[in-house]
């Protein structure tokens, strides 16, 4: 193993990542395992955190989602995580080192116990500490993921940020009760993946985009998911009014006007008109889970949460026994991720708005 590596650095916000040779990370300490990044999956906070909306330190090495192979385990990593030399793993970028005495790693759920995503004081892969694009990363063996043997890792890399966010959000308490679920947005890097997650739970989906891309793409999973996919409507949401959508989630006929409309709205867009839609789609009594995260705050109706009880809930990246739950469930359902792959040496092309367009993860896959 070589002494050195190539990695993509940004050293100046707003600015191309810089690819040059670099020392690769030292040997790791305590529970954390050294990894040979396999491939890299291109993230939108890549791009917030290039632009210097953050507020992070530099110089760093970005990606938050990606997968590789173990070639040096730590002195303190127990045998019962089978973080053996050569084993496949999968890398969501939180958390790494978590303080383990906080009250989320106090409290972690299913987890082990001193081990949260959550936790306030932990390093984030890629935005406080270097990440996935570099031949060779450091990563805490407690984040990680054994990566299932028929799972290709240009499949994985996408699912430890993108497919695991999704899949949260799928796996809160309201959304699990509700039968009818509308994403807004789900012809992007998430949606794609929640749309086939959603039609695999046995959930009537409402799958709406507002790009001509992104509604071919949702077609096409339609299509791809079989006999799920009949429980799946595709709506364009510039030719579709929300009215007619919601009129869509009448369970039974001849309900009262309040019962109409989807029990859960899962909002990936960054925007307030979208914010807005879900909200019309909802009935009475239903859920609003935000995902996304815009710049500026989101306007939300008094008259919406008190006379028609909606609750409103955001969601983050799921904890490590959903990230491994979700690796079953992709693969005993075949789920995929639509990739656009590239070589390392064409990162930097992924920064523009060039190959966004058609949906789908942008992924680098470092073997080629």
């Amino acid at each position: 193993m070589s002494e050195t590596q190539t990695a993509a650095v940004v050293e100046q916000f707003g600015q191309p990542y810089t690819i040059k040779q670099m020392p690769r990370p030292k040997d790791p300490r305590g529970q954390d395992i050294l990894i040979r990044v396999l491939a890299a999956s291109y993230c939108h906070t890549d791009a917030v955190f290039a632009a210097g909306l953050l507020s992070q330190g530099l110089p760093r090495i970005g990606c938050h989602e990606f997968a590789g192979e173990v070639v040096v385990v730590g002195p303190d990593v127990p045998s019962s995580r089978g973080m053996v030399v050569g084993r496949r793993v999968g890398v969501p970028g939180r958390a790494y080192h978590p303080c383990g005495t906080c009250f989320e790693c106090t409290h972690p759920g299913q987890d082990e116990m001193g081990y949260s995503p959550y936790c306030p004081y932990a390093g984030n892969l890629g935005l406080t500490r270097d990440g996935g694009f570099q031949e060779y990363c450091l990563v805490d063996s407690r984040q990680v993921a054994l990566l299932p043997e028929s799972l290709p890792t240009t499949q994985a890399a996408p699912l430890m940020c993108a497919g695991l966010t999704i899949w949260s959000a799928l796996q809160h308490e309201r959304v699990k009760k509700a039968q009818r679920v509308g994403i807004i947005g789900a012809g992007g890097g998430l949606g794609h993946i929640g749309l086939q997650f959603a039609a695999h739970l046995g959930k009537d989906v409402f799958a709406i985009n507002a790009t001509d891309h992104a509604v071919e793409l949702i077609r096409k999973v339609k299509t791809n998911l079989g006999e799920a996919g009949k429980r799946v409507q595709v709506s364009d949401a510039r030719t579709e009014d929300p009215d007619v959508i919601r009129s869509k989630g009448q369970p039974v006929a001849n309900v009262s006007p309040t019962e109409i409309g989807l029990d859960a709205v899962i909002l990936l867009p960054e925007s307030q008109k979208s914010f807005d839609m879900g909200m019309k789609l909802l009935r009475n009594h239903g859920t609003m889970v935000v995902v996304s995260f815009p710049k500026d705050k989101l306007a939300v109706s008094a008259h919406d949460l008190v006379f028609r009880d909606i609750t409103l809930v955001g969601s983050l990246v799921g904890r490590n026994h959903q990230l491994r739950e979700m690796l079953e469930f992709v693969v005993k359902y075949q789920v995929q991720v639509q990739v656009n792959t590239f070589p390392f040496d064409r990162l930097n092309e992924l920064r523009g708005p060039t190959n966004h367009g058609e949906g789908g993860k942008l992924v680098i896959d470092m073997t080629l």
